[in-house]
């Protein structure tokens, strides 16, 4: 059975002064409010309902915490960059996730979610170019990948993996889908590395 099995929703919190005791493991799952992070949260956990999904982008207002002992936890962040609502909410997100990203000390890596079709807008760089300069390691996970044919998704994985030498980190890009379970291994692979569950692994090969 998968560590991430045993996720449990813990709390939503709307900045890090409600989040808890800043020790053990974190690592944050953050995207535009399109990318796909409920579903993938969902698909990581085999869990259909332990992220909330929803048709309508920015859903996720709070930063969202998942336990996956009492040492690990899974954290979804408010989406960025797309959500229909109102100027004063979507600043109190962006003030919320950019606290987060700069002072929680438990953070020891972050899944940046983007749709495969439209990789690396302004808002992903700004976030990849934080962690990067942080020394917080990156997956770029480039979701939706179902929407692809094999070949065109190849071609997005490569050109995606070219562009993230610019940002001269550790910056590791791999595909998935929430549906197909394509870059689910990979996910579960990083995963175990950043929560100490394995040994550091290869990288992972081009499917």
């Amino acid at each position: 059975m998968s560590h991430y099995n045993q996720a449990k929703f813990s709390i939503s919190a709307p900045d890090i002064r409600h989040l808890g005791k800043d020790e053990g493991i974190e690592v944050a799952f953050a995207g535009r409010s399109n990318a796909g992070k409920s579903s993938a949260l969902n698909k990581l956990t085999r869990q259909n309902a332990l992220a909330r999904t929803s048709k309508t982008p920015g859903r996720t207002q709070l930063i969202n915490v998942f336990d996956l002992d009492e040492n690990r936890r899974l954290i979804d962040l408010p989406g960025y960059g797309y959500a229909k609502v109102p100027m004063a909410i979507k600043e109190k997100w962006q003030q919320s996730l950019g606290e987060y990203l700069q002072k929680r000390e438990s953070l020891k890596g972050i899944i940046v979610l983007m749709d495969i079709r439209h990789p690396f807008k302004d808002s992903d760089q700004d976030l990849i170019h934080w962690a990067v300069s942080a020394q917080i390691p990156v997956l770029a996970l480039l979701t939706k990948a179902d929407k692809l044919k094999s070949g065109n998704r190849k071609n997005q994985l490569l050109m995606a993996r070219e562009a993230a030498l610019a940002f001269c980190g550790d910056v590791t890009v791999n595909v998935f889908s929430s549906l197909s379970g394509v870059g689910l291994e990979e996910l579960q692979l990083k995963l175990d590395e950043w929560f100490g569950y394995a040994p550091k692994t290869a990288k992972a090969e081009v499917k």
